[in-house]
């Protein structure tokens, strides 16, 4: 995938369509109850540790339903190269869901560290963060796949912004605010680019 593309920010290739591709102004869960967090989610190994670190305080955020065995959160981990340590570990379904969401359609890693006044992100696996993009193939793009499934952020009627409009936080959080500005940078070359090329396929 990566040979499609030329901006590299931070190591990552930048898919441009994440500049112009249709998307739901903000993630509200008191909508969609968190549908994407439906299937089980990819962490990295390293991620995969930090929650297991904290396991019992977890299960102390857990709602009834949860599995609260910490044993059966996640299935064997995998290699991916995508992930930083090369292994991904993904979380197991339970009850429709992702074992780490409840039933409010709230994901207890982001809710634990709320509530203990910790960034929210603190526990949250980039993966889950970064959706609905995604890191493939050392690409940042964004996953149609998985949007394809989704009942709410998928419908053209819902999609009032962009991906990019919708996902600064998330894009400051993997690229650092440096990365970021080179990111507007880029975007604004793209879309002037687009504009010109518009202008002259009318013009012809």
């Amino acid at each position: 995938m990566k040979q499609k593309f030329e901006k590299i920010i931070n190591g990552l290739y930048i898919d441009p369509a994440i500049f112009t591709q249709p998307f739901v102004k903000s993630c509200d869960v008191c909508i969609c109850s968190g549908e994407c967090c439906y299937y089980g989610v990819y962490t990295d190994k390293s991620e995969h540790e930090l929650i297991m670190s904290v396991k019992e305080k977890i299960i102390s955020h857990l709602d009834d339903s949860q599995n609260k065995n910490a044993e059966a959160w996640f299935e064997a981990p995998e290699p991916d190269n995508d992930f930083p340590s090369g292994v991904a570990v993904v979380t197991e379904v339970y009850n429709g869901k992702c074992v780490f969401l409840d039933k409010q359609g709230f994901c207890t890693l982001q809710k634990m560290a709320m509530i203990e006044g910790e960034y929210k992100w603190k526990y949250k696996p980039l993966y889950c963060i970064l959706f609905p993009l995604v890191i493939f193939e050392g690409v940042l793009t964004f996953d149609d796949e998985h949007l394809e499934r989704m009942h709410y952020c998928n419908k053209p009627q819902n999609q009032v912004s962009t991906l990019f409009d919708c996902t600064k936080n998330e894009l400051r959080h993997v690229l650092g605010e440096k990365g970021f500005d080179e990111l507007l940078k880029y975007k604004e070359e793209h879309l002037s680019g687009l504009q010109t090329n518009q202008t002259n396929i009318e013009a012809a």
